[in-house]
């Protein structure tokens, strides 16, 4: 006898599990603790098997018997419902490993661990906020390159060129990894160049003059902040690095002995090496007692386990009198660019070795960690020698 509506709702639990049959074999498992649970029963090449249903009420009795209806016409044409819900389990998980999104987080996975906190956030934002609202779902082997051009466009509307740039180059590294894994023939971006809209560039504001660069040191040597702020400054000027790898130094890629600071390039990947002239290592042992509890040799002011903030050095500057039009932290690195070459009359390669450039000898060999180290040592002792007597020309 079929069941109904009242039947099913009023069923109460008992000491031990019992069931409420239907018909056509489904039934209704009523569990000691309450739950509810719709059964079919059914044979296939004579062995029995018992195939869920749902959960009532969540699964109503209506929604139960179409399930066991559409099953059943299932094994009436020779197949077994049990296998065919395994299987469209499996394509539904394999769909999902090829989603662009899903590939994304693996690349990103693999590839952020040797990203720098401030890159990596740059990038999570990205893709949750530019690529994944549109591609996240989709096959990445379906899409094509209008489709991905048309997603980019939609930051470029809103004036987000360099967004949209960047979003462009994420999307680029994650379909090539995706074709390393063997989901996806080629990148479907390598068809829009020249698509998108050219952002303006924009310069650094620098101090390239060298009665400004004195004005500057003076300045400098003024500061009243913490230590470890006014060590930051004035290792900007002695290093010239890029702004995220002086703040993120460590006192073990520090080499006492051969007076070098070795660390891995965030933006390409490749080590590098800066000699440290007898003022920048007299800087680091007078800063040691402060810090150096923490890996960081500028920790943050929050605490010791993280690198100072992006922007501690940007208000320093501002603390000592510069605007953002006239000296930001990226300045120091086209303020020594400037001066070594056009003041100092030291090669070019040098300088650019020392940038950690990607820079190719006439021979097109790429840029190599050692090379011109020793000429390398010498110019940057020059160049905090040179610094030293524009502080002291200030002063006269």
């Amino acid at each position: 006898m079929a069941l109904t509506d009242n039947q099913v709702k009023n069923a109460a639990p008992r000491e031990k599990a019992y069931k409420m049959g239907d018909s056509g074999g489904m039934h209704l498992l009523v569990k000691p603790n309450g739950g509810k649970y719709w059964r079919l029963k059914y044979r296939i090449a004579g062995k029995e098997k018992l195939m869920p249903l749902g959960v009532y009420p969540e699964v109503s009795l209506k929604e139960a018997r179409t399930k066991s209806a559409e099953a059943k016409l299932l094994i009436s044409q020779g197949g077994d419902p049990m296998v065919e819900r395994k299987l469209q389990k499996m394509q539904l998980h394999a769909a999902h490993e090829n989603t662009f999104e899903c590939l994304a987080n693996a690349w990103f996975a693999i590839i952020s661990p040797k990203w720098s906190p401030t890159h990596t956030e740059r990038t999570k934002n990205l893709l949750k906020n530019h690529l994944f609202p549109w591609l996240g779902q989709r096959p990445i082997s379906e899409i094509t390159p209008p489709e991905l051009l048309s997603v980019l466009h939609r930051a470029q509307a809103r004036g987000l060129l360099e967004t949209a740039k960047r979003a462009k180059q994420t999307a680029s590294q994650v379909f090539r990894y995706a074709v390393h894994v063997g989901k996806l023939t080629s990148d479907p971006s390598r068809d829009l160049a020249g698509a998108l809209t050219t952002p303006k560039v924009t310069h650094f504001s620098a101090l390239t003059s060298p009665q400004d660069v004195a004005g500057l040191l003076l300045a400098i040597d003024g500061y009243k902040g913490s230590p470890a702020v006014k060590a930051a400054l004035q290792l900007s000027a002695l290093l010239f690095q890029r702004p995220g790898e002086i703040r993120q130094m460590r006192w073990d890629h520090i080499d006492w002995g051969s007076a070098e600071w070795r660390y891995l390039v965030t933006k390409t990947d490749k080590q590098h090496i800066v000699p440290l002239a007898k003022q920048s290592l007299t800087i680091l042992q007078e800063l040691r007692p402060y810090t150096e509890r923490s890996v960081y040799v500028f920790p943050s002011a929050r605490g010791a386990s993280r690198p100072m903030s992006e922007n501690a050095v940007r208000v320093a500057l501002r603390t000592i009198g510069y605007t953002n039009e006239q000296m930001t932290p990226h300045g120091f690195r086209a303020m020594a660019r400037t001066i070594l070459d056009e003041q100092l009359d030291f090669p070019a390669e040098w300088i650019e070795h020392q940038l950690a450039h990607k820079v190719k000898d006439p021979l097109g060999n790429a840029y190599n960690r050692t090379k011109h180290l020793r000429q390398r040592k010498e110019m940057m002792q020059a160049w905090a020698d040179y610094l030293d007597g524009l502080r002291h020309s200030g002063t006269v």
